[in-house]
């Protein structure tokens, strides 16, 4: 793993990689400045220096800085003085400050260092290992943080255009049910009432065949607003069923030819969940090729390995951004975040790549969440 580009446990889950933070470091003394920098350079950081509170103010105001490491005894402006003016700005409310002293020792002078906010105290002669782990425990808290807003930020972006799908998908639906059902149902209305007052004495074997046309043409809508809600086969025949139905009806509707492959050739039965979560990633990475790849062919893959279940969807189309297949925050449309979220709630997670010419869409799902109860995980967990 490289210096400049961190994972941690949420990572391997589709968090995007944090890249290294900024750590400044105040002293009056360009010697104990050199000497810090010796010290921290092993954790990959980035360090920047400042040789006054005033500059340090400066590259505060340029910089976004994860901790501060200063001096308590400086001219002009001394390390309690700075700590008051940091504490003072919104935007440093939860900037780490670290003081270093080799006068301010007794209990008096950290008593007032952690009034004005500093998260520690050193004093000197400083010894290289404690100052670089307290420091490393601070930036790491700063990069999760970085990342966690980074998460929340997406999801309320998801959230926003969740509700903005949902509510186009009721106008579509309210649009099918008036202009298709609703129009049917009224011209089979308008002949039963002409058949009722005999209007259509000499046309009543004409006029009743329309009928059932129209009501064959309503049920037929009705099937197909329901499949769409949720496919009847994925209660009755399974996810394999489903998706063979949903796979041959894209590739008669669209100019995608799509195959499928379910291993092992008698694939079993799901948890209901389950079996509707990885319907609807294949059903939304489907939607996406049509809409967006340009692609000839699609191609499907659900395994149930020993340890996991791994559904991939793979085209020939143009590819995607970068950013996208990456995962980065503000990037994700409602499919893709959809996707993720679902896998996320099984304890799984989304990948994607660029194959050149094509995408793979890849989603990973532990085997044991598969064998215990129809629940997601963390809709057992007690605590959230």
């Amino acid at each position: 793993m490289s210096a400049n580009e961190r994972m941690d446990p949420l990572n391997h889950k589709g968090a995007p990689p944090i890249e290294k933070v900024n750590i400044l470091m105040v002293d009056d003394q360009p010697a104990k400045l050199l000497s810090y920098e010796a010290i921290l350079n092993e954790l990959g950081e980035n360090l920047i220096k400042a040789t006054s509170g005033r500059e340090a103010l400066e590259q505060l105001l340029k910089n976004e800085v994860a901790v501060v490491l200063m001096d308590v005894s400086m001219p002009d402006l001394d390390g309690f003085e700075l700590a008051d003016i940091i504490r003072q700005h919104p935007r440093f409310q939860k900037t780490a400050i670290i003081f270093i002293s080799a006068v301010h020792l007794t209990d008096v002078d950290r008593l007032r260092g952690y009034q004005r906010g500093a998260m520690d105290y050193i004093s000197v002669p400083v010894v290289p290992e404690l100052l670089k782990a307290k420091v490393s425990v601070f930036a790491e808290l700063h990069r999760k943080r970085l990342q966690l807003e980074a998460l929340n930020n997406e999801l309320r972006i998801l959230s926003g255009r969740l509700l903005t799908l949902q509510d186009d998908e009721r106008r579509r639906f309210a649009r099918e049910l008036h202009d298709g059902l609703g129009q049917d149902l009224v011209a089979v209305k308008m002949i039963v009432d002409a058949l009722g007052t005999d209007q259509l004495t000499k046309n009543k074997e004409q006029a009743t065949a329309q009928a059932s046309q129209l009501i064959d043409r309503a049920l037929q809508q009705v099937r197909s607003i329901s499949h769409l809600l949720h496919p009847p086969l994925l209660d009755e025949g399974g996810l394999q069923s489903a998706l063979r139905w949903y796979v041959d009806g894209l590739t008669r509707r669209s100019e995608i030819q799509t195959s499928m492959k379910l291993l092992p050739e008698d694939f079993p039965r799901l948890t209901p969940e389950l079996e509707t979560t990885i319907f609807r990633i294949v059903q939304e990475a489907l939607t996406n090729i049509v809409r967006h790849s340009e692609a000839r062919n699609a191609y499907i893959s659900v395994a149930k390995e020993k340890k996991q279940v791994v559904v991939t969807i793979r085209d020939d189309g143009k590819g995607i951004a970068k950013q996208i297949v990456d995962l980065r925050p503000g990037s994700l449309g409602v499919g893709i975040g959809g996707m993720r979220q679902r896998a996320k709630e099984f304890g799984g997670e989304l990948r994607m790549e660029n194959l050149g010419p094509g995408t793979l869409v890849e989603v990973i799902i532990p085997h044991e969440t598969i064998a215990g109860s129809t629940q997601p995980p963390n809709m057992m967990a007690s605590v959230g």
